[in-house]
């Protein structure tokens, strides 16, 4: 009965121990992901923004303002259309 304090707190170390494993550092993981695919996102943003601006620059330098426009509606409405083809239907009711 002489160590039995001692064993009480390496119980309640131990304790403490599991459940901040369990709780505390898997949601600090999360959150350190969370914030690595944050920024990931948003440069990829910036990067595509910026990629598209370029190349209607180049575009518009070579063909004119006008018919940059023009192809840049044209490629937005094929894309909008092959999106509108693709996509899925609801399933009909009592059916």
């Amino acid at each position: 009965m002489d160590d039995f304090p001692a064993k009480l707190a390496d119980l309640l170390e131990t304790t403490a121990g599991r459940v901040r494993a369990l709780t505390v550092d898997r949601i600090a993981q999360w959150t350190k992901m969370a914030a690595l695919w944050f920024v990931a996102a948003s440069l990829g943003s910036l990067a595509a923004i910026f990629l598209g601006i370029g190349l209607f620059r180049l575009l518009s330098s070579v063909i004119g303002v006008t018919p940059a426009y023009a192809v840049l509606a044209g490629l937005l409405l094929a894309v909008g259309l092959f999106l509108w083809i693709i996509r899925t239907r609801p399933a009909k009711e009592g059916s």
